[in-house]
Parts: C-alpha cells; structure tokens; sequence
C-alpha cells in the first residue's frame, strides 16, 4: 500500500480555510479562502502556470450581527483562471448584504449567485463561511439563552432529546421524551 501511494502523482489540491473573528462592535468578520492548485503545469490562456501556482485563490468576507444578518459582503479574486473576466462578478457578491444566515439560506444563495450569476468557487465558499459564521457566533452564547439554539435537532448528536443536549443545555432538553 505505502509503493502505491509514493508512486501516485498530485493532480489537484484544494484547500479552503475559514476564520472567526469577534469585532470591538459587536459584529462578526467572517474569512474564508478558498485556494486551488495543481500538480503539474497547466496550459492557460494567459500562458503555462506551473505546477504549484494557485489556478483559483479567492476570498469571501461576511460580516454578521447577532441575529446572523450579513451585514457587509465582500469577495476578491487574487488568482483565477480567466483573468479579465471571472472577477467580472466579484461585485455581485455584495448582493448578501440583507440576507440572514437561517433556514432557507442556501436557496436564496443559489437563486442570487448560482449559475452564471455567480462564481461557482465563491458561490460555494459562502456556504462553507456561513457555517463558520454560525459556529462563530453560538459559540459565544450561553446554555441558558433565552431563545432556543437553531443548531439543536440540527444533526444526530444534538437531538434535543438526547445525552448531549441534556448536558450542555439542560434547558432545551426533551430527554425521556419520544
């Protein structure tokens, strides 16, 4: 097994990197990076990018308020394929400015930024940063909030009506319940 994986060659890597950020205003800067590179040189229409250089290294910032509302949207592209034309729809992306990160979130990413009113990285990296953004801002919030987490029955692990919600919010609790 250890041949078969020194013999295999690198043909794509993608790394995606999200930080939150508390601001002194009460707001959140979200961060995300989503950064592509290949193992080998690739043919481009500005040229040949050699194996390593990033073909895509985008960026997305969405600053939130408490109630998870955008607030500002900003996005930039250091690197992509078709210079001169993906960055056209860079501005679009402030169109998030509004919009509140809760059920039905996706859908209206999708009908604002997909297809080719978007672009395809970044419309995906703004799913990916507001994940981090919910992450972001209910990890600065207390057990004993006065209104119940929307991350509760959100996955397996935090049924209300089981051990972990039990534990850490006692609260919202409906252990022993069916």
């Amino acid at each position: 097994m250890k041949d078969e994986q020194e013999q295999r060659q690198l043909l794509h890597r993608r790394v995606i990197e999200v930080n939150g950020y508390a601001r002194p205003d009460g707001w959140y800067d979200v961060e995300g990076v989503l950064r592509d590179v290949k193992g080998h040189d690739v043919d481009m229409t500005e040229g040949c990018l050699p194996a390593g250089t990033p073909i895509h290294d985008m960026f997305l910032r969405l600053t939130v308020d408490d109630a998870l509302m955008i607030c500002e949207a900003e996005a930039r592209m250091t690197s992509r394929p078709y210079p001169g034309t993906c960055e056209k729809i860079v501005p679009e992306y402030s169109s998030l400015k509004g919009v509140t990160i809760a059920p039905g979130f996706t859908r209206i990413v999708r009908n604002r930024l997909g297809g080719i009113h978007g672009c395809t990285h970044l419309t995906e990296l703004v799913g990916v940063v507001a994940t981090v953004a919910f992450q972001t801002r209910y990890g600065t919030l207390s057990p004993e909030m006065k209104e119940r987490p929307p991350h509760l029955d959100g996955c397996h692990a935090l049924a209300s009506t089981g051990e972990v919600v039990a534990r850490f919010y006692p609260h919202w609790s409906r252990a022993g319940v069916e």
